[in-house]
C-alpha cells in the first residue's frame, strides 16, 4: 500500500450533447490520469443537462448499465481511475428522473447513490423533475486502504449525511454538484466543504459545474479542513495527493467522532 493517494477533481459543463460531455470526461480523466490521479471525480449531471430543466432530461434518462456508464468503464479501463460522475438515471414514472452518482472503474459500476435532498431552495425546485432516493446504507468503495462514500451536492447542507458516511467507514466524502449561483452561494458552497471535512475528519473532493451556472472552485480538502488542491473557475482538473495515515492522525488529536453523544436515525 501506498503512502499517499491522487485524486482528482474534474470540473466542466454538462451540456445536452450526451456524446460531447463523454467526450469532454475523457479528455479531463486523461489529464487528471496524466497527474497520477486514482480516482477522478466529475459534477453532478455529468451525463446530460439543460438549464432550466425541461422534458428533455427523462428522454435523456439511462439505466445503470446504460451507455454513460458503459463509456466511464471503457475511459475508466483505458487509464486505470476509478471515475465518480452524475448520471441522470431513468426512474420510477416516465415524467421525473433519479439523480444518481455513479462510481466505476475497469469493471463496470462499483457504487451508486441517488440524491436523497432535492435542491428546492432558493428559488429552485428541483424535485419538480427529479425523484428523490430513499434512505438506504450509504454507498461506499475501497482503494488502496481508503474508504471514499457518496453523496450530492445539496446533501452538504444536512451534517446527518457525512455521519452516516463516516459511521460506514468513509474516509473520503466525494461530492459531484452543481451549485447554482447566487448571494454568498460561493461562501456557503466552500463554508459547508471544510465543515464536513472538519467535523468529520475525513478528506472532502468536490467537484462544480463552472460559472456561470455553478460557482467554480471545484476542491479537495484535508480532515483538519485544508485546502490541498482547486480549480477556480475554468474548465480543468485538480490533484491532491492524500495522505493516507492523515486521517489516524488527525483522530489521535481530535477525537470528536469518538466524543460523540447522539446518532444519527432515519426520519
Amino acid at each position: 500500500m501506498t503512502d499517499t493517494l491522487p485524486i482528482g477533481v474534474a470540473q466542466f459543463a454538462p451540456t445536452a450533447d450526451a456524446a460531447g460531455n463523454v467526450e469532454s470526461i475523457e479528455h479531463l480523466v486523461a489529464t487528471a490520469s496524466a497527474r497520477r490521479a486514482r480516482v477522478v471525480v466529475f459534477p453532478e449531471y455529468s451525463s446530460y443537462f439543460v438549464d432550466p430543466f425541461d422534458e428533455s432530461l427523462a428522454e435523456n434518462a439511462e439505466d445503470l448499465d446504460g451507455p454513460f456508464v458503459r463509456a466511464l468503464t471503457d475511459i475508466a479501463g483505458r487509464h486505470d481511475v476509478v471515475i465518480v460522475a452524475g448520471l441522470l438515471e431513468r426512474a420510477s414514472d416516465e415524467r421525473r428522473v433519479r439523480n444518481t452518482a455513479v462510481a466505476v472503474d475497469a469493471t463496470g459500476l462499483i457504487a451508486h447513490y441517488r440524491k436523497l435532498h432535492l435542491y428546492d431552495a432558493f428559488g429552485q425546485r428541483e424535485s419538480d423533475w427529479v425523484e428523490p432516493g430513499d434512505p438506504a446504507p450509504p454507498q461506499t468503495f475501497e482503494l488502496a486502504g481508503l474508504r471514499f462514500g457518496l453523496m450530492t451536492c445539496y446533501d452538504l447542507r444536512f451534517p446527518e449525511v457525512g455521519r452516516l458516511l463516516v459511521d460506514a467507514g468513509a474516509d473520503v466524502f466525494v461530492v459531484p454538484a452543481e451549485w447554482v449561483r447566487g448571494p454568498l452561494k460561493e461562501h456557503h458552497w466552500r463554508t459547508l466543504l471544510h465543515a464536513r471535512a472538519i467535523e468529520n475528519t475525513v478528506f472532502v473532493a468536490a467537484a462544480d459545474h463552472p460559472p456561470p451556472l455553478g460557482v467554480g472552485n471545484s476542491l479537495i480538502v484535508d480532515p483538519l479542513g485544508v485546502e490541498l488542491a482547486a480549480v477556480g473557475t475554468s474548465t480543468d482538473v485538480a490533484v491532491a495527493h492524500l495522505d493516507i495515515g492523515a486521517i489516524e492522525r488527525v483522530r489521535r488529536v481530535n477525537p470528536a467522532l469518538a466524543l460523540r453523544r447522539y446518532r444519527v436515525e432515519k426520519r
